[in-house]
């Protein structure tokens, strides 16, 4: 089993800047990708991030592009989102996940989940 605690989520004002960071404990060997989504109210959570374990590579929700950036820190067991110009439309509970497989930018791919950490962008 594969458990992950998101942290880091808080208010901030438009083009300001968060970092979230998500813990992971378990069998982390299992773990192809880290993923980060979000969902704000009433809409569907969608992908906005991800990192591959092993290799570092990342890709991007296009909106995000830019602004955002994944990375990951395998010894300690850590992945992060560094978000940057942050627009109110950032909004949202914001979810790290992880997969066993790929289709890294497809929700039903993640086999873990964490419980979620708040980010509010005001304007």
């Amino acid at each position: 089993q594969v458990q992950l605690e998101e942290s880091g989520g808080g208010s901030v004002q438009a083009g300001g800047s968060l970092r979230l960071s998500c813990a992971l404990s378990g069998r982390t060997f299992s773990i192809y990708s880290m993923g980060w989504f979000r969902q704000a109210p009433g809409k569907e959570r969608e992908f906005v991030a991800a990192i591959t374990w092993r290799g570092g590579g990342t890709t991007y929700l296009d909106s995000v592009k830019g602004r955002y950036t994944i990375s990951r820190d395998n010894a300690k067991n850590m992945v992060y989102l560094q978000m940057n110009s942050l627009k109110p439309e950032d909004t949202a509970v914001y979810y790290c996940a992880g997969s066993k497989s790929g289709s890294w930018r497809e929700q039903r791919s993640y086999d873990y989940w964490g419980q979620g950490t708040q980010v509010t962008v005001s304007s």
